[in-house]
């Protein structure tokens, strides 16, 4: 696993989502849960444990779909409602997104941003894959 640097430096991969009231975090992480980007707010710590905790629940969900699934038991969305909040996730293409937001607000609106977001991440990252060396 590689570690990105300043994940709170990629705010187009979050921009759409984070400014919903009511949304807490947002996270990016990659299928093998890399932490790509975060929203400001959440420490390095927090948002690297959202995003290893995200993709298991990721690797749960594909388990399921395979079994009572078709193909390959691909999971386009999850929702986790728990006490004080909920957790929404989105997937394309290799790449997830997060946010976890508190128990006040309109799960509509999250999940449309979501999609537009997932979409325009898709669209730069396509496939998923971990990000682009550097040069040094």
């Amino acid at each position: 696993m590689q570690y990105v640097e300043s994940p709170e430096r990629q705010s187009w991969m979050i921009s759409e989502v984070s400014t919903v009231p009511g949304v807490r975090h947002v996270i990016v992480f990659s299928s093998d849960g890399l932490l790509l980007a975060c929203s400001e707010g959440i420490d390095r710590d927090s948002a690297d444990r959202l995003s290893a905790n995200c993709s298991g629940l990721q690797s749960l969900g594909r388990s399921l779909g395979r079994d009572f699934g078709e193909e390959d038991g691909a999971v386009n969305q999850q929702m986790v409602d728990f006490r004080g909040g909920y957790l929404f996730m989105r997937s394309a293409a290799g790449t997830h997104l997060a946010a976890v937001t508190g128990p006040v607000v309109d799960p509509g609106l999250v999940a449309q941003r979501m999609q537009a977001q997932i979409l325009r991440i898709a669209a730069v990252r396509p496939g998923g894959g971990p990000p682009p060396r550097r040069n040094a």
